[in-house]
């Protein structure tokens, strides 16, 4: 291992993958292929990044309102960039894809070694980060173009979207050698990325008549799947009282059953209750803790504490048969009781 170099981290080797698996395609100049092509390219001054704070919130104010008033960003920091410093971020960006290219032709037949690895890497964040800044720039560009074509059938935000895509993949293509300004390649390819998604949003509608709606692309597995487990659990716990499988004395089973609307009269029968009034879980409601003091002919406090007493006793019987079903019941009682519960170990 080259001296001070540190070993990829699994992100940087899928990284490092995505970008060896394709050619690398740039803008060819002249200059890239000199001695000294670095030092001159990137020794010139950096261009002041824009503030595009303001694309979010009108994209916003866009899809709320579905407004065609274009707000003025003028507001903001915006920079207007002349011929000559586009045609130095585009040498610049072109000029790492070239880098990475060479790299991959001279690693063609052979892995690569971990400094030519860096080397790769380091040209891409420096490639990614004069496309993001050529981008940034241009963003008004989008809007502008947007304002200017009338598409109903088309979603305002769904445009912007097309667009920007069209002016990433200007920056890619775009040659400054030809001496023209950018907005005037870019305008184009987005004004054609705009009247290629019409034609399709308006052949699709032709095609199916019904509006898309995302409720019928909603799947209700999960909910199904945690009705289906609360029910279960449920059944389990009100097998485990009516049978009295925790051992529950009967003052324990009577607090139970008109908490939470079990009838429990079989489990009082078998303990030689004499009062084996039942509780009919389908019509009674779960009576609260004081009307089942009022009911019993104790407190309040003393009804709470019978009542943790035997649902630690059900918990316990519960865990026995199905250790996942009573941490869930568990969660359950708590947030039933609004406390916090602690995890099971």
């Amino acid at each position: 291992m080259p001296k001070g170099l540190a070993p990829l981290t699994p992100v940087e080797e899928r990284i490092l993958k995505g970008i060896m698996a394709e050619p690398m395609d740039y803008i060819d100049h002249p200059d890239f292929h000199l001695a000294d092509a670095a030092e001159r390219i990137y020794g010139i001054a950096e261009i002041e990044r824009p503030d595009v704070t303001w694309y979010r919130p009108l994209m916003d104010d866009f899809i709320a309102a579905r407004s065609r008033t274009i707000r003025s960003p003028k507001s903001q920091s915006t920079i207007l960039l002349t011929g000559a410093q586009e045609r130095i971020l585009f040498m610049k960006y072109n000029f790492a894809r070239f880098s990475i290219s060479e790299t991959q032709k001279r690693a063609a037949s052979r892995a690569l070694t971990l400094s030519e690895a860096r080397e790769v890497l380091r040209w891409y964040a420096i490639s990614r980060q004069y496309r993001e800044q050529l981008a940034e720039t241009n963003l008004a560009l989008v809007l502008a173009m947007a304002k200017r074509v009338r598409l109903s059938e088309v979603d305002f935000a769904d445009l912007i979207g097309e667009g920007n895509m069209a002016l990433m993949r200007s920056v890619d293509k775009f040659d400054c050698n030809r001496g023209f300004k950018f907005s005037t390649y870019a305008c184009r390819a987005i004004l054609k990325a705009f009247s290629r998604h019409g034609i399709k949003v308006t052949t699709h509608n032709r095609r199916f008549g019904a509006e898309y709606d995302p409720a019928l692309e909603r799947s209700n597995h999960l909910e199904t799947v945690r009705a289906t487990h609360e029910r279960e659990c449920a059944d389990e716990v009100k097998y485990i009282v009516t049978t009295n499988k925790a051992d529950l004395s009967e003052i324990e089973i009577k607090v139970i059953s008109h908490r939470f609307g079990i009838d429990a009269s079989s489990a009082l029968a078998a303990l030689g209750a004499k009062d084996l009034t039942p509780v009919a879980s389908e019509l009674a409601q779960a009576l609260t803790l004081e009307q089942v003091g009022q009911v019993i002919g104790v407190t309040k406090e003393r009804v709470r504490q019978i009542q943790n007493k035997a649902l630690e006793k059900i918990r316990t019987a519960l865990h026995a048969a199905n250790p996942d079903a009573a941490t869930e019941m568990a969660a359950d009682i708590a947030a039933r009781e609004g406390r916090t519960e602690p995890s099971a170990n």
